[in-house]
């Protein structure tokens, strides 16, 4: 085992889908023709004032509730200079001094244990344009000042991870958070989610090793691989006697390492001063605790739930828990105390989830309820219909839903149970397959099997198969 120890924090940038951007009036849209959604407050044209998005603030305080930060009442908006080409004021409206929501934390599970990792403080402010490089060697650059003014919340954590793995967990935690409370899309391949990357090295029991940074890593995936090479890189360096310095990378994750782009900053870098054309944001009591009762149960709080309380692998806990629509499903079917919950796990584990993979729709764009799913387990345990057939009934419940006992009708799929009709049954196989029942009597054990096939095949799959083991084993003595 390495007796160098990584160390992790994770700035995250999340895009909020209110209807128009932070400070103007214009369309927060992805996908539009470049530079049309635009104003003279987008273009930081002169003179152009700001004016602050109400629904902002109240996603911002949403999300901080969720990860149980302490709100304030009075918080402001600052200045954080640079320049950069898509940034056409040469500064960026942030929050620097009083952030919205601060010291939170987060719990989810990892590896076997419930992890909890500190929030330092989560603040709003605005995205600056894209550069977009044209061209076969990219020889020019032209900028889209659409998502200059798109609005952003950005969490920023303690430096309590200690692996890409963990990382990568705490990630899609904030995500399904993010898509629970509807405040954004997620849509990473859009950008809408976006890290920046924090990670040191050093030794237990030591100081904390010098930090470098990697920026705007826009998928999980690359925050893990980006996460491992950083540690890797510096732990390589701590052994041959060098030290680290503190940088900030661009990570190619198509490359698989990290490129110089400068000498990491600090908060004095950017000479943040208050925001002169925002007055402070004011946040009432009343306001936090009306934003409170919005708040449900949250994605990780259910998947520590299913995993403690009803004993899911943690694959099932997180596939049913981070989806909405599958968890307000799954919470239904127990709360009606009919059958263990691994009862309902399988079937959304196996069937649902392959119907739902192949033709690429949500549990909402299907007919399936809560009390189908109940009728359904009635009908296999008290043997109507086998468990076979009650998977053609569930295709037909989940695309056009109805009644479990009609759809069973229809289909023809009602179980054989009758005593003489299944001894009639089995005793023509008997006397048709004398090889395999005298390989049965000298203890082949795989001859009931086939047996038992035989009779399936012969009641066109609608004998009882329980009860045709019954009578076989009868009738073979």
């Amino acid at each position: 085992m390495s007796q160098y120890h990584t160390v992790i924090g994770l700035e995250t940038h999340a895009e909020l889908n209110t209807k128009t951007k932070i400070f103007c009036g214009c369309k927060n849209e992805f996908g539009s023709k470049s530079n049309t959604n635009v104003c003279p407050v987008c273009l930081g044209l002169p003179g152009a004032l700001p004016v602050l998005n109400r629904s902002v603030v109240e996603y911002a305080v949403r999300m901080g509730l969720a990860l149980n930060c302490t709100i304030n009442g009075v918080s402001h908006m600052d200045r954080k200079n640079y320049f950069y080409p898509d940034l056409p004021k040469a500064y960026q409206i942030s929050q620097s001094f009083v952030p919205i929501c601060e010291n939170g934390f987060v719990e989810f599970w990892y590896d076997g244990q419930v992890r909890r990792v500190r929030i330092e403080r989560i603040h709003i402010e605005e995205d600056a344009g894209k550069l977009v490089h044209a061209g076969d060697r990219a020889e020019e650059t032209y900028i889209d000042l659409n998502r200059c003014g798109v609005p952003l919340i950005e969490i920023v954590s303690k430096p309590d991870l200690r692996s890409s793995g963990e990382a990568y967990a705490y990630l899609k935690t904030l995500k399904a958070i993010l898509a629970y409370l509807g405040i954004c899309d997620c849509q990473m391949q859009e950008g809408s989610i976006r890290c920046d990357v924090n990670v040191s090295v050093n030794k237990e029991g030591e100081a904390l090793g010098t930090r470098c940074e990697m920026k705007n890593v826009n998928s999980f995936s690359a925050v893990s691989r980006a996460i491992d090479y950083e540690s890797d890189r510096q732990t390589e360096l701590l052994k041959s006697g060098e030290s680290i310095h503190q940088q900030t990378f661009r990570w190619d994750d198509i490359k698989g390492k990290n490129y110089l782009m400068r000498s990491k900053e600090n908060a004095d870098d950017y000479r943040y001063f208050p925001e002169p054309d925002i007055p402070s944001v004011f946040i009432s009591e009343s306001d936090i605790n009306k934003l409170a009762e919005t708040i449900p149960e949250l994605p990780n709080a259910k998947m520590i739930r299913y995993v403690t309380e009803y004993g899911l692998d943690t694959k099932e806990a997180e596939y049913i828990a981070f989806d909405q629509s599958l968890s307000q499903f799954f919470d239904e079917c127990i709360n009606t105390h009919k059958y263990p919950a691994k009862s309902y796990c399988s079937w959304i584990m196996g069937e649902l989830a392959k119907h739902l993979n192949a033709s690429q729709k949500g549990l909402s764009q299907t007919r399936l309820t809560s009390a189908m799913l109940n009728d359904l387990l009635d009908a296999v345990n008290s043997n109507v219909i086998s468990n076979s057939a009650a998977k053609s009934v569930f295709e037909v419940l989940l695309e056009k839903g109805g009644e479990v006992d009609s759809i069973i009708a229809e289909l023809g799929l009602a179980q054989i149970s009758d005593t003489k009709t299944l001894e009639s049954i089995a005793k023509q196989v008997i006397d048709n397959n004398e090889k395999t029942v005298q390989d049965y009597h000298s203890g082949r054990s795989n001859a009931l099997g086939f047996l038992i096939g035989q009779c399936m095949k012969h009641s066109n799959n609608k004998a009882n198969p329980v009860k045709v083991k019954e009578i076989l084993l009868t009738l073979l003595g």
